[in-house]
Formats: structure tokens, sequence, C-alpha cells
């Protein structure tokens, strides 16, 4: 098992990319952590990350940025054919 939190934020089109396919699949291990209304959550986001780009998936505390790439990273490790 992951350890996976994404950082977004509601109005991105990449994030609403992302976070429509976690619910379509119905990812709820995933934590998900609003940079907009969580002060603390974009710290941690640019502390570990470097940057405030979102989306971000944190696996194991490793960032992944990009919508195409968190989806196919999603896609082959949690989501089951």
């Amino acid at each position: 098992m992951y350890d996976l939190v994404l950082y977004y934020y509601p109005t991105c089109p990449y994030c609403r990319k992302v976070t429509k396919f976690i619910d379509r699949n119905d990812l709820d291990q995933i934590e998900l952590k609003n940079i907009n209304q969580d002060q603390k959550a974009e710290s941690e986001l640019i502390k570990v990350g470097g940057k405030r780009q979102v989306p971000c998936l944190f696996i194991d505390d490793e960032p992944l940025y990009e919508s195409d790439d968190i989806i196919s990273w999603l896609k082959s490790n949690l989501v089951e054919d």
C-alpha cells in the first residue's frame, strides 16, 4: 500500500481532471489537500516539492506532477481492470 496525498485546488482544470478520475474509480485511499484553503498544505507542497504546482500527487513523500502522469500512475498502480 502507498501513502498518497494529492495537492490541488478545485478551480484548476488539470486538478479537476485528476479528481474526477479519482472519483470515478473510487480511489478513496488518496488524501486530498486543497492548497487554496489550507495554508499548511500549501507550505508542505512547496517545502517537499520545491514549487507551488498542482496537481501534485505525493507517493510515499515523492512528488509526481502533471495530470496525465498522475492518472497514468493511478491506472498502473491502483485501478483494477
